[in-house]
């Protein structure tokens, strides 16, 4: 939907059946105002995906320059890279980021996606595509431009620059069954909320599948990604599973622990076990052997987004490729193999 300004007072009251002033009196709480009318009006709004303006009539544009930036955390290392890309990318273009935080839940993510909205900014870089109702008419109705960032397997509200997760797990997967390992177990984060996790677990199971092979055995977790915790969950899977050959895990961090789990106890990595990771993070540098991991491509996804914003706001040119592709930009993220991964070209 290209809507080039956002919703008014007006659409909320011919939605609702009711005058603008009763609109106003009722978002405003100000007013002697029916409950039934009070409850006619809310619902045709929150339908509608309507935000009131808090600078109306403060500037003749009613766009302040201001960036919102909603990803789901600050503590997982992902995030902050991509923030880099876009914050160097504005640099010096007038417009200036500002950061609101999810935790992946839904309910938290419509509250700071209202409250930004609420200040009519010149754009929004929303993480992923599985925004709930409410916040998916929010951003349609926004006018201004959208663009979903990480992931690009799904429905696009206005655009979107990431990678299919989906093919980034059949990649891997392929890498892995090239290389001869056969009893594959995997762990990561519990999936409901994390649907870029969940796609790259689809697309590696499929594909696994596919060779007549199942995943042998799989564990789950909830709370931040932690070298403690890929120790944890190792030792527990190699004591339930001792033949397995190969830990593929959703991300970095406890492959990590993984990694450290079987060093020290003396486990050959990668002839008797090998292992990967997900989204290359600058941590894994540092440890003994260097886990297989794959790019996510982070800082170019964030530099990517602000083009776009940017470009909207006539404050820069549109990426290659973007006006070609229905304002979807997919990026491939190549597997680095590192120390853990044997290679058979």
């Amino acid at each position: 939907m290209d809507r080039k300004h956002p919703l008014t007072l007006r659409d909320v009251s011919e939605a609702s059946g009711v005058s603008e002033m009763t609109v106003s009196r009722v978002l405003r709480n100000r007013g002697d105002v029916s409950q039934a009318t009070r409850e006619k009006v809310l619902e045709a709004a929150k339908t509608l995906g309507y935000v009131p303006n808090k600078i109306a009539g403060a500037l003749a544009s009613q766009r302040v320059n201001l960036v919102a930036v909603i990803i789901p955390s600050l503590s997982n290392m992902v995030f902050p890279e991509v923030m880099s890309g876009i914050s160097a990318t504005l640099d010096g273009t007038g417009l200036q980021p500002v950061v609101g935080v999810t935790n992946y839940i839904p309910e938290r993510e419509e509250k700071v996606l209202y409250e930004m909205l609420s200040w009519r900014p010149s754009g929004v870089i929303i993480a992923g595509l599985e925004q709930s109702d409410v916040s998916k008419a929010m951003l349609a109705n926004a006018g201004t431009p959208v663009v979903q960032i990480m992931d690009v397997d799904g429905d696009v509200i206005d655009s979107a620059v990431g990678i299919s997760h989906r093919r980034a797990g059949r990649v891997m997967a392929e890498a892995i069954l090239k290389a001869g390992y056969q009893n594959i177990g995997f762990m990561g984060t519990k999936m409901p909320r994390d649907h870029r996790a969940r796609k790259r677990f689809e697309g590696f199971t499929g594909c696994l599948a596919k060779s007549g092979i199942e995943i042998a055995d799989r564990e789950f977790y909830e709370g931040g990604s932690a070298l403690a915790k890929g120790r944890e969950m190792t030792a527990a899977m190699l004591d339930r599973s001792p033949d397995l050959d190969f830990l593929y895990y959703s991300n970095d961090m406890i492959a990590a622990g993984g990694l450290l789990h079987l060093l020290d106890q003396g486990i050959s990595v990668p002839n008797t076990v090998g292992l990967a990771g997900f989204n290359k993070v600058e941590l894994i540098e540092g440890l003994p052997r260097r886990p297989a991991t794959m790019d996510a491509c982070r800082y170019e996804i964030g530099e990517i987004a602000a083009q776009v914003v940017a470009a909207r706001n006539d404050l820069g040119d549109m990426p290659d490729g973007m006006a070609d592709t229905g304002g979807v930009i997919e990026l491939s993220p190549k597997i680095s193999f590192g120390d853990t991964l044997k290679r058979r070209l």
